[in-house]
Order: C-alpha cells, then structure tokens, then sequence
C-alpha cells in the first residue's frame, strides 16, 4: 500500500497573530480526523513556521517520543529536566517525554524558523524523561528511536540519485525540499507518502538536491 498525502491537504493550525503557523498531517488537537490518528507509530508530522519571537510557551508531554528536525532558523529547547538547547539545520533533536515533562519551544533569533516535529507513541507507557541532540546527522546515518521501535533516515540525495527505501512494516517518507519519485508518484516540498509492507521501492531525486525524511517503523 502506498498512500501519498499532498502538502496542500494538511490541516492549518497554529496562531498565525502569534507569529505561529502549522501544518498537520495527521488529526491534532481541535481537528479531530477519526480516519488519520496515526501510522505505524507515528501519530503527527507538523510542519511549523515561527517568527522571530515567538514560539510556544511552558507546556506539558507524556507517553510521547517528539523528534525534531530544523530545515531554517535557529530552535530554542527548554525542558523542565534542565536542558536548554539550540538546535540548528542538520541537528536531530528528540525528547522522550515518558511519564511526563514539560518544555518551551522559541525562535529567539532574528530571522524566521522553520522546522519538522514528528511525534512517536511509545511501546510501553511511563518510565523517565530523556533527551539527545545529534549535532550535523550524517547523510543515511539512522537514528534510532528505540522506545517506539523506529528509525529515522535523513536522505540528501544529488540530482538523478537513487537509493532504496526499507523493507518494513510501515514506512513514512516526509520530503523537505526539492523534488524526488517513489514508483509512479512525484513528490514535492511537504508531499508526504505512506508505505505498508511494500518491498524493494527506489527515492530517486529529481533535477535537483533534495531532503528527505523516512521513519522505518516495525509496527
């Protein structure tokens, strides 16, 4: 099964007033979608967009793995463990909320942010808090979310390059920017496809460089 979800039909949110716009792909908060709460373990891939200055204030998580990855601007993390963290392009950033944390999310610096959270439910509730940045991810380097039995793979593919998507379970592929082909379809910045149990799939960049996101999930 392959599912392909245009950039065009995510759901708007945020508080565009506020300096704050959002994109959901999945049903999120006041848009309820009984059909779209979540595939394999991920339940949202929000696209946020903040101005210098704004951001979301002290809020509470739990029983959630929220990754983050920033496409443009700076990200300032805050979290009620004591981290405080800024958190650039090419940086993978997770919080493991676990029985629960609270953190903030701010675009202190001058020019605007643009980043993709992609939240994860947990194989087992509860446990303690945790956090991990890797600095400048290398290309295909996966990176393990072993709480929710995931793997993320950041794809930078030349123009005309090739590569094979995993054989799993469910398989979701965000893509950044530029432009890339998965079997019949092209895709485009915010064009999102969902994979389940299809095998031996080839990413093929398009004219130009691209970045793509593929969460490998076993369940």
């Amino acid at each position: 099964m392959m599912d392909v979800r245009r950039a065009d039909g995510r759901y708007r949110g945020g508080d565009p007033a506020a300096g704050i716009e959002t994109r959901h792909a999945f049903s999120f908060g006041p848009h309820y979608d009984p059909g779209n709460l979540r595939f394999g373990a991920l339940i949202a891939c929000n696209e946020e967009r903040l101005a210098p200055g704004a951001g979301f204030d002290e809020h509470p998580h739990s029983h959630t793995e929220i990754v983050t990855w920033v496409v443009e601007g700076e990200l300032t993390h805050r979290d009620s463990e004591g981290h405080e963290t800024t958190v650039c392009p090419g940086d993978v950033q997770r919080l493991s909320a676990a029985a629960g944390v609270r953190h903030v999310e701010r675009n202190d610096g001058s020019g605007p942010l643009t980043f993709v959270q992609m939240w994860l439910a947990p194989l087992e509730p509860g446990g303690d808090p945790a956090y991990d940045v890797v600095r400048g991810i290398a290309d295909s380097t996966p990176y393990a979310v072993p709480g929710a039995g995931a793997l993320l793979h950041v794809r930078r593919p030349a123009a005309g390059e090739r590569g094979a998507l995993p054989d799993a379970a469910h398989v979701y592929v965000h893509v950044v920017r530029g432009a890339v082909r998965i079997g019949r379809h092209e895709l485009g910045p915010g064009d999102a496809v969902r994979v389940a149990d299809e095998k031996d799939l080839e990413l093929v960049a398009g004219e130009g460089p691209a970045e793509v996101l593929v969460w490998e999930m076993a369940e």
